[in-house]
């Protein structure tokens, strides 16, 4: 393997719904996350995969995570577990998903690192952010305070 193969393929969030069938609903049909497969078992058990996109795991200590809560909540109200979702047009998504159910938390707001954010309270006992990227990465990476971790040890 080389330096520059990543030897991890896929992240996968797996998340128990007690109402299956709704998860299902509101995350395939009303988010839109496309259906990779479907898995049927014994005893009604039951898995449906659905693509996001692309995956990454975003680690934050938590003065992050509070100063996150405040710049898209206003308030803490974060889980230790939080699911984000890159969606264009941020203020339609969001009232799709209130209209299908989902409990608004925080209307989409622009946040210093340039998106626009909104916090809901969804099936299977996730909170979720949305958020619509108003720069490119490579733009965000020319602001004060963003870049990398091996960017910050090399200055």
């Amino acid at each position: 393997m080389s330096d520059n193969e990543n030897p991890v393929l896929q992240l996968r969030l797996v998340v128990e719904a007690e109402d299956y069938e709704e998860a299902v609903r509101f995350y395939r049909d009303v988010l839109g996350l496309p259906e990779q497969a479907a898995f049927e078992g014994d005893g009604d058990a039951r898995v449906t995969i659905l693509e996001a996109g692309r995956a990454t795991l975003e680690l934050a200590n938590p003065a992050q995570r509070r100063m996150i809560d405040e710049v898209e909540v206003g308030r803490p109200t974060t889980p230790r577990l939080r699911v984000a979702f890159e969606v264009r047009d941020g203020e339609a998504r969001t009232s799709r998903l209130v209209d299908a159910g989902a409990t608004l938390v925080a209307s989409p707001r622009e946040t210093p690192w340039r998106s626009l954010n909104s916090r809901l309270d969804a099936p299977a006992g996730l909170q979720i952010t949305l958020f619509e990227e108003l720069m490119t990465l490579e733009e965000r990476q020319e602001l004060e305070g963003f870049g990398t971790d091996a960017g910050r040890r090399q200055a």
